[in-house]
């Protein structure tokens, strides 16, 4: 009602300033016409009707918005509101806004007196009050739920944590037991392959010492087999030197002989 009095209260200044603006700057004459009046009178009333209207428009635009932030508090408490037209025009109640303006806005004299402001009689407070009270009790409920829930789901939340945290214990101690087992196994593979490889290396050494002393023998009795050779020989040599001193010594070498130089001197008489 206040920002709704300031308003009205600027808007006649306005109207006020205009009529004298008129009067300041048209009555400056004793005699008008007819038709200057008349002229006269049409500016004021354009004037003047121009400021109305553009008061009346700014206070049902500025009802709307009022009117508009009520119901949208009002849909945050799931309320259902109803208006009334026919109540804007009752009398009795608009007689009770006019006295409660009059009585609430004094002059300025009688600000720090202690005054007993009467209030406007609650439309219907009993209805949304009762709505109110059930909304609040039913929320007090839905959050006495929810913070149960909340209790409930930080309880299985840290049961859960603890269950993992045994979980990855059990779990690092079978990699580990596991880890063990598979180097023990792996240890094992290993001792088992050194071995073979202990065993070809001394069969492979037997085999090379055995390689070796047969290549010795076969050497000795190759050299062993030319002596032998040589000997056979060297006897054999001796043997024919033998035989043939012993054939030179016969008459039938020396028949051949003489036969054989008759023939030479033929061949040599013929040629």
């Amino acid at each position: 009602m206040r920002f709704a009095r300031s308003k009205r209260v600027l808007r006649l200044k306005t109207i006020d300033s205009c009529i004298e603006e008129l009067k300041d700057s048209r009555l400056v004459e004793e005699t008008f016409t007819v038709d200057e009046v008349k002229e006269m009178l049409d500016d004021l009333q354009a004037v003047v009707r121009g400021e109305v209207e553009m008061e009346l428009i700014n206070t049902a635009h500025t009802n709307v918005l009022l009117l508009r932030q009520l119901f949208s508090q009002a849909e945050k408490f799931y309320l259902r509101l109803q208006s009334d037209i026919s109540e804007l025009e009752n009398r009795e109640l608009l007689e009770q806004v006019a006295e409660f303006e009059k009585t609430d806005f004094k002059t300025t004299d009688k600000i720090n007196k202690e005054t007993s402001k009467p209030k406007l009689a609650p439309l219907n407070e009993s209805g949304v009050s009762e709505l109110l009270n059930k909304e609040i009790v039913r929320l007090q409920e839905e959050n006495d739920k929810l913070r149960a829930r909340l209790r409930t789901l930080e309880s299985q939340a840290m049961s859960a944590l603890d269950e993992k945290s045994r979980a990855e214990r059990a779990l690092k101690d079978l990699q580990r037991v596991q880890g063990e087992q598979q180097v023990a196994a792996q240890s094992k593979e290993i001792n088992s392959l050194e071995d073979t490889v202990a065993a070809l290396k001394e069969d492979y050494e037997r085999s090379l010492s055995a390689n070796v002393a047969t290549q010795k023998d076969l050497q000795e009795n190759l050299i062993s087999s030319k002596h032998e050779l040589l000997r056979v020989q060297e006897q054999l040599a001796l043997a024919e030197k033998e035989l043939e001193k012993k054939f030179q010594q016969t008459a039938a070498y020396h028949d051949d002989c003489e036969i054989i130089q008759i023939q030479e001197v033929k061949m040599n008489q013929h040629l």
